[in-house]
């Protein structure tokens, strides 16, 4: 009875904020004011704040959500920790046996470069005359700054 007047009261002060908004000439404002005001006569209305005035008060009503609120832990856990290993229990039984797989590699064959053919592909080593050279240039211009 109180959720009832309380919103009568609501919706009635909405339509009067409504109606000093539109008498100020801002009439899109003045509708959308009606609009939000006239919700709680609408809930009234329906029935749903009497609904929801006997789900608050009802012992039966809170222990259900909390057997909801504890099914969605449990679910909410679950998939965390199944995140946490990789998968579910089919994914992890086909990535141990890939891992199994790759762990008994047939065994390698011979390389197909001999040993001789790696130090022929190596450049070869640059005289120390080049490095000398540009070091010189910067010996040059630090010498001409003072430095």
């Amino acid at each position: 009875m109180i959720a009832e007047t309380v919103c009568s009261a609501l919706s009635a002060a909405g339509l009067g904020i409504a109606a000093v908004t539109a008498y100020r000439k801002r009439f899109l404002s003045a509708a959308r004011i009606a609009a939000y005001s006239l919700v709680p006569i609408g809930l009234v209305m329906t029935g749903t704040v009497q609904w929801l005035a006997d789900t608050a008060f009802s012992p039966t009503a809170w222990a259900g959500f909390g057997v909801l609120g504890a099914a969605w832990l449990l679910f909410s856990t679950t998939r965390a920790v199944e995140r946490r290993r990789g998968g579910t229990r089919k994914q992890r039984r086909e990535a141990r046996t890939a891992e199994r797989s790759e762990a008994v590699a047939p065994t390698a064959s011979a390389p197909s470069i001999g040993p001789g053919a790696r130090a022929a592909s190596r450049p070869a080593t640059t005289p120390r005359t080049e490095a000398a050279d540009d070091f010189s240039d910067i010996e040059a211009i630090l010498k001409k700054h003072g430095i």
